[in-house]
């Protein structure tokens, strides 16, 4: 079977995503954030690019930690949820035939029963697609909004983030496929044997069921994750079908997908059906020269301040105050701290220099651009990419304009979809 590059956009409920100048750019569209034609194009627009799928990054509140405020997110347009992905998804479900769709949702903050039901219930409506993008969350802002003082430390997290998703599959399980019998003439419309409690008890969580929902053709969404810490890689090995990270580098991503396939392979899991997918963006244009002032343009968008509250809110550190020696103590996201760290070392400047500083691009015309992702992805890097927008959605129907065709060209990328559900898409 050929190996294809998978595809996943990361998407936001509002104009700015990683790239903190975006929303003011021309092309960038301000007047739809709160209208679901916004939603149902740009998943049309993705799935006529052939993408596996697109998913809503997202965090349980306002970023605070930057000057100990959230002052500077509001004023420069950081990356916010205007909206809760979970009320736009069936817009775009109702728009798309294909296209995987998924959303980002707490193990911290939901309880399983929750979890279990929402997303079994939009896997039915999607006819299978959903996949969901399992977080454990790592900032304080986030635990106040849900009652607690402050967030659990990592390995309390990810423990209970194992009973959350242990509870959710006893849940889904709790219905046959063939449940529903609807029998008018025998008057049966369920055969209760084929529905079963989940009486599942944790140190964290525990829910009897079952579920009102019945089985869903995937049995449960497609699982992402995002752990870079070692408790987090040990949590991806478990369960994760789709990996994705923020590499700083290509060596970075090198290194990230040999170590969670070896620990894949000594799990009895097969790694070509977990893929690994950095997060990157790209700008593209005719020429070299054009794309690089494209870039140049965008770049000069981004406020140094906001630059660095993003990244303070990521690993949960106050940039503005002095360091920790060792990286993000209790709240914070380890991976992110790495990628500022590596790329201070790498060029030579401070850590809050780099955290400054906008996120690495692809630049380049269609075919430099192509270059650039078959190198990482024909090299073993990774399997495909997580492609997040510097503008939306002119990024997009550049990339797909311009670049998809290339991919498509040199066999690297889909043409068509397979029938199935996202699983079996993925999988294929």
């Amino acid at each position: 079977m050929t190996r294809r590059m998978r595809l996943v956009a990361y998407l936001k409920t509002g104009p700015t995503a990683n790239h903190g100048g975006g929303w003011r750019h021309p092309a960038s569209r301000l007047d739809d954030i709160f209208r679901p034609e916004r939603y149902e194009d740009v998943a049309r627009l993705l799935e006529d690019a052939r993408f596996d799928a697109a998913f809503f990054a997202d965090a349980f509140g306002l970023p605070d930690i930057h000057r100990g405020g959230y002052d500077t997110y509001l004023r420069l347009g950081g990356q916010i949820s205007y909206l809760d992905p979970m009320t736009v998804l069936p817009f775009m479900m109702r728009a798309t035939r294909h296209l995987g769709l998924g959303a980002t949702l707490s193990t911290t903050f939901f309880h399983p029963y929750h979890l279990a039901r929402t997303l079994a219930s939009m896997d039915i409506l999607s006819e299978g697609r959903m996949a969901w993008n399992v977080v454990t969350s790592a900032t304080d802002f986030e635990a106040r909004n849900f009652g607690g003082d402050a967030i659990p430390p990592r390995a309390e997290r990810y423990d209970r983030g194992d009973e959350v998703l242990e509870a959710c599959r006893a849940l889904w399980e709790g219905w046959d496929a063939d449940a529903f019998v609807m029998d008018r003439e025998a008057g049966v419309f369920i055969d209760p044997a084929k529905v079963r409690y989940a009486d599942y008890k944790g140190r964290y969580v525990s829910t009897r069921g079952p579920l009102s929902i019945p089985r869903s053709p995937q049995t449960g969404p497609v699982l992402m994750q995002a752990g870079s810490s070692d408790r987090g890689r040990e949590f991806a090995t478990r369960w994760a079908e789709l990996i994705f990270i923020t590499p700083a580098y290509k060596e970075d991503a090198a290194a990230y997908a040999a170590d969670i396939r070896a620990r894949l392979a000594t799990a009895g899991r097969d790694p070509t059906l977990c893929p690994v997918l950095p997060a990157c963006a790209t700008v593209v244009a005719e020429t070299r020269e054009i794309a690089r002032e494209k870039a140049d343009y965008l770049n000069a968008l981004i406020d140094p301040d906001l630059a660095l509250a993003a990244n303070s809110n990521t690993i949960g550190v106050d940039l503005t105050q002095p360091l920790p020696p060792d990286g993000p103590v209790r709240q914070g996201i380890q991976g992110s701290w790495d990628r500022v760290a590596v790329r201070a070392e790498r060029e030579g400047i401070t850590f809050v220099e780099a955290a400054k500083r906008p996120r690495n691009l692809m630049v380049g015309t269609p075919n430099d651009v192509a270059d650039q992702m078959e190198d990482w992805f024909k090299s073993g890097a990774c399997d495909g990419f997580v492609l997040w927008p510097t503008h939306s959605p002119g990024m997009f129907e550049d990339f797909a304009r311009m670049v998809v065709p290339v991919l498509q060209k040199r066999g690297l990328m889909q043409t068509e979809y397979r029938e199935g559900t996202l699983r079996e898409k993925l999988r294929g």
